[in-house]
């Protein structure tokens, strides 16, 4: 019992002191953006790898949840005679939930643990031990550009996800299913809300993106500086981002109906 009882205790020391170094490190970012010089073509460079490279993944991604939810979503509809809110169902779904959520989740397994190898590795080959050496601040010149590129890029990237879903919903529900093209567009234009629709599922992916740039920098920045300790970060890296995505997703739902 009392060792139970001691590894209770134990774990929840650690996850509140690794929560406190977390925080320190967050602080450390947004300390290291207002510091001079800008680092916009380190900047750059991080768009490129974290957006630019997911773009594939992310279109073909976005259009097959597309044409699955199309489908799956006809085959319920038909049921009730209400065939002619698919555009509706499809558009929703895409706008305020799927979105966002699966967009961050392929983001964290591509670009977020990419990240943190890459961080970790530079800790493993004391690269930033060197930076720290020639009085370069390693958060400044390595860890913020990317954690800054993984915010500018997400909003962008889950805009690309739900033009990519919308496409293969309307390729599947009017050339595959036969629904009228106009009746399609209809339900769906007139369901979708600027404001508390597409808003809201920006406002999901910009705190998603922040969620993920800090979650994957910390684990690379903080990683033992082997190669299992690498390895471990990168899977920690994939774990953590994930449920802590799907955990932020209800609550900012909960608290603000977005």
């Amino acid at each position: 019992m009392l060792t139970q009882v001691r590894t209770v205790g134990y774990s929840s020391l650690t996850f509140v002191l690794e929560l406190g170094r977390m925080a320190a490190f967050a602080a450390s970012i947004l300390r290291a953006i207002v510091t001079p010089p800008p680092r916009i073509r380190i900047f750059s460079e991080e768009i490129y790898k974290l957006g630019v490279l997911s773009l594939i993944i992310i279109t073909v991604s976005g259009l097959a949840v597309g044409m699955v939810l199309s489908l799956q979503g006809y085959n319920t509809l038909v049921r009730f005679g209400a065939e002619e809110s698919l555009g509706a169902v499809v558009g929703l779904s895409l706008v305020r939930e799927l979105g966002p959520v699966l967009t961050a989740l392929l983001t964290t397994g591509r670009a977020g643990s990419a990240t943190t190898a890459e961080i970790g590795t530079m800790v493993a080959t004391e690269q930033l031990d060197g930076l720290r050496m020639m009085s370069i601040d390693p958060v400044h010149l390595v860890v913020t550009p990317k954690a800054l590129a993984m915010t500018v890029v997400m909003p962008l990237l889950t805009a690309l996800f739900i033009v990519a879903g919308l496409f293969g919903g309307y390729l599947v529900g009017v050339g595959l299913m036969g629904i009228d093209a106009g009746t399609y567009m209809t339900s769906m234009e007139s369901s979708i809300d600027f404001e508390n629709d597409v808003a809201g599922s920006f406002l999901k992916a910009g705190i998603f993106g922040v969620l993920i740039g800090l979650i994957s920098t910390y684990r690379g920045y903080r990683s033992e500086p082997t190669s299992s300790g690498v390895s471990s970060a990168t899977t920690s890296t994939v774990v953590i981002g994930s449920v802590s995505i799907l955990i932020f997703d209800y609550f900012i739902t909960a608290l603000w109906g977005v």
